[in-house]
């Protein structure tokens, strides 16, 4: 295994190479966010002599592990330490230069993941000619909180001085800092939209999967979240008492209330914006930094020159029913008033109703939140974008191949694997044990053609046709108006 050396901003970096492809792991880019530095804006790192080893993953943000049985789908490793704002760089020619840039933003719910988790390992990307950077960023209470005392969105804040770091520093290791795609999926997905509504000018591609822009939260219900966890804990609901506190003395209420929220989503009891997602912790208009939410400003040109490429799966919301069970406990009823507190039109699942007759209730509820919370903010996002008529290209895709495993269907999270080209043993917990390589062949190649040409190799998203590109298998086809049905229910 051979040896590289890359010069930083801060110092340089040694990385390891094998076939043809030089990892640098755990390179931070910010300072460790605790001590002084706990719940502010990020700082940058400080600065070292000679070289610094960077041969393994660093250490993790904060976070709780994943519950059963999602601990067994998702490997999400935890690596101890203080030094968790880092980030990693697979490379094909650490001396080159020019090369396509894409930046991965992981999920996790606000509250889990990080770019250490083995199925966002960047190698494929770098054989295909990209250079591929994956981040952390803080979690949970850390990083999104509403803490009287401290900035808002500091996870968010966590991104960008990555991406800031990207662009100063990612010449060395071959990248061109003008041509930098941001992608990521579900809360990473979502936090790519919130970003490209900031107008950042810090790259000119994103991809944002499973994760439009109708995510974030009113401050005060922000703070009705910081109240009861405050409460829980017995200190005061501020930034100075919570840093009192250990982040592991703190997870397991941030956890209780994450799971009353996304089991009982009361806009009574934590208001209609944290209703709405589901999520506990989320990006919080500030003002400031987030002054709309992400589809409004999109809507109204922000990120219009950059080219998006936006989609979903086809049955999202069925990672979140059927694994636990309670898919086959719900009933009319409970459907009808989850998804009304959720913010669905009371009217709406009625019409679901007429449209999937035969559909369990536990289905109906996965098809109407699925479209909730992910296939109609896509639509509108994808819609506002070429409405925008900025320079920017627009297209959408569909994932639809149905799993193995389960009832789990086309389900959240289930494209990682073939987006990345990395069908290992990590990705059997979702995709079973032999996922049609052929299908991560076509979808890897779609996202490094797209990183690289700006074009994922597909007609372009017009709301008028609604070209939407089906990765399903044997085939993939340009479908228009994919479940329009469905959608024409929301206009």
């Amino acid at each position: 295994m051979e040896e590289a050396v890359v010069k930083t901003s801060y110092g340089k970096v040694r990385g390891s190479t094998r076939d043809g492809v030089t990892a640098f792991l755990g390179i931070p880019y910010a300072a460790p966010p605790f001590g002084p530095n706990r719940f502010q804006a990020p700082r940058p790192p400080e600065p070292w002599d000679g070289v610094r080893d960077a041969v393994e993953y660093g250490p993790t943000a904060p976070k709780p592990g994943y519950p059963k049985p999602y601990d067994s789908m998702l490997p999400d490793p935890d690596i101890p330490g203080e030094d968790c704002l880092n980030l990693n760089v697979w490379t094909p020619e650490p001396g080159g230069s020019g090369l396509p840039v894409m930046v991965w933003i992981h999920g996790g719910a606000f509250r889990n993941g990080s770019g250490a988790v083995p199925i966002y390992n960047g190698r494929n990307f770098a054989r295909d000619g990209v250079v591929c950077v994956t981040i952390n960023y803080r979690l949970g209470v850390e990083g999104f909180a509403n803490l009287p005392g401290a900035p808002l969105n500091r996870g968010l804040r966590d991104q960008i001085a990555a991406l800031e770091w990207v662009r100063g520093n990612i010449a060395g290791f071959g990248g061109d800092p003008d041509r930098v795609t941001v992608f990521g999926e579900s809360a990473g997905g979502m936090s790519v939209s919130t970003l490209l509504s900031l107008d950042l000018g810090l790259f000119g591609r994103a991809i944002a999967q499973s994760g439009a822009g109708g995510i974030a939260q009113d401050p005060d219900d922000a703070m009705l979240v910081t109240r009861e966890m405050a409460a829980r804990l017995g200190v005061e609901p501020t930034a100075e008492a919570f840093a009192a506190l250990a982040p592991a003395a703190i997870m397991p209420v941030q956890s209780a209330v994450a799971a009353e929220v996304a089991a009982l989503p009361d806009p009574g009891r934590w208001g209609a914006t944290t209703a709405a997602g589901g999520m506990s912790l989320t990006p919080v208009l500030d003002g400031d930094l987030l002054a709309r939410r992400p589809e409004d400003a999109i809507a109204d040109g922000a990120g219009r020159d950059v080219d998006l490429l936006i989609g979903y799966t086809s049955e999202e919301f069925r990672f979140f029913l059927m694994p636990t069970g309670l898919a086959d406990d719900l009933t009319e009823e409970l459907v009808g008033a989850v998804t009304t507190a959720m913010g669905v039109p009371p009217g709406l699942p009625a019409a679901y109703r007429g449209h999937h007759p035969d559909m369990t209730p536990g289905e109906l509820m996965a098809t109407i939140i699925t479209d909730h919370m992910f296939r109609i903010p896509a639509n509108r996002a994808a819609a506002g974008h070429v409405a925008s008529g900025g320079a920017g290209g627009t297209w959408m895709y569909e994932f639809g191949w149905r799993s193995p495993v389960g009832d789990l269907g086309a389900c959240h999270a289930l494209e990682l694997g073939f987006v990345f080209d990395n069908l290992t043993k990590e990705a059997e917990g979702l995709a079973g044990p032999n996922p049609p390589q052929a299908l991560a062949d076509r979808m890897h190649r779609a996202w490094t053609d797209f990183a690289a040409h700006g074009d994922p190799g597909w007609e372009r998203f017009d709301p008028s046709a609604r070209a939407v590109k089906f990765f399903d298998g044997p085939a993939d086809e340009v479908v228009k108006d994919p479940s329009g049905g469905d959608r024409e229910l929301w206009d």
